[in-house]
């Protein structure tokens, strides 16, 4: 039987068990590369300004995703309590996209705006003020660390050669928005800038 022959040599097994799984692979992965759908952006999705990246790089460094998603799913529960479900167009900018699924704290994806800078100044500094049962710790020291301008300039045309329009209007005022900012202020916009807005369906014919 030839399925003894396979089970019988453990190489000729591995061998075959890759080959399967890298077909599987193929057969899910290169299609989504020709949906537009998942390369280019959804609508109302723009590249981060600067103090936005370096939140975003700042909510890495930190390891908050090692205890929040940003993907909500299309289940009736979590799209009633976080919004409209998440979508790839949302993080054709993001490098590297945030979806996951761990969840020790809120899914962030709809964050933005549904608290103001200074509620999330006080919840990072110390949770337990705004949120009593908290298990979050504070992350004091960002009010402290200062962004580096020249990084930041750095950091937007390294997106640019991959992909991200950053133009070149962009690239000379960056510095300057960033100059004397904390940490603690570019996570902050960072954060104030996961919200996305579904277009509204159009009307029926004949309907305003």
């Amino acid at each position: 039987m030839s399925h003894e022959i396979v089970e019988r040599k453990i190489g000729l097994m591995g061998v075959l068990i890759a080959l399967v799984i890298s077909i599987g692979g193929l057969v899910e992965i290169v299609p989504l590369y020709f949906q537009s759908t998942v390369t280019e952006p959804a609508p109302g999705v723009k590249p981060y300004g600067p103090l936005e990246l370096e939140g975003f790089d700042t909510y890495i460094s930190e390891g908050c995703y090692n205890c929040h998603s940003q993907m909500v799913r299309p289940l009736q529960a979590e799209t009633e309590r976080y919004g409209h479900y998440s979508l790839a167009g949302e993080s054709v900018y993001d490098h590297p996209f945030q979806f996951g699924s761990k969840r020790t704290g809120p899914d962030l994806a709809r964050v933005g705006g549904r608290y103001s800078d200074e509620w999330q100044r006080i919840h990072l500094m110390n949770p337990r003020d705004v949120v009593p049962e908290s298990n979050m710790p504070g992350f004091p020291w960002l009010a402290k660390q200062q962004i580096d301008p020249e990084s930041t300039v750095a950091k937007m045309r390294a997106l640019r050669k991959i992909g991200v329009p950053y133009s070149d209007a962009d690239l000379a005022g960056a510095a300057d928005q960033v100059k004397g900012r904390s940490k603690m202020d570019a996570l902050i916009a960072y954060l104030q800038s996961k919200r996305y807005i579904v277009p509204a369906s159009p009307a029926p014919a004949g309907q305003p």
